[in-house]
């Protein structure tokens, strides 16, 4: 399966919603910290090229969603990737924690493209996630 690499540029200033185990000591400390571009925004780069495919053919526009929606289904969803990635589910895949402030406002659409994240990798990996549905893609 191929592997896939997410980078989130965030601030320095970010608490990790992921549990700290023991299984985590024998890996790398991979962490995706997501920081602000010129511009003062929060940015999302995927690099896998069927990301920006799916985004415009496979997803939910982003007028489908609200921005609290959003961060909802983000902070639960940063929380079950980052146990997944200390478990070592899906390692295959899953290569790195994701660093993610839920009192942070990252802005509508940084939280549509990270929530997409986990609904692409649903889409192409068959992974699992327990904070979505089917129903996430067109």
């Amino acid at each position: 399966m191929k592997k896939i690499m997410f980078i989130i540029m965030v601030s320095l200033f970010v608490f990790s919603c992921g549990p700290q185990n023991k299984i985590a000591e024998n890996k790398e400390n991979h962490e995706i910290k997501p920081t602000k571009n010129e511009d003062d925004e929060w940015e999302l780069d995927v690099l896998d090229t069927q990301y920006e495919y799916f985004i415009t053919a496979v997803a939910k526009p982003m007028s489908m969603y609200s921005e609290s929606y959003l961060k909802s289904r983000n902070t639960f969803l940063v929380t079950e990737w980052n146990s997944n990635f200390f478990t070592g589910k899906y390692r295959n895949v899953i290569e790195s924690t994701i660093e993610y402030n839920p009192n942070e406002n990252y802005g509508l659409k940084f939280e549509y493209r990270l929530y997409q994240v986990f609904a692409y990798v649903q889409w192409k990996y068959g992974v699992k996630m327990n904070g979505l549905s089917q129903t996430e893609v067109r």
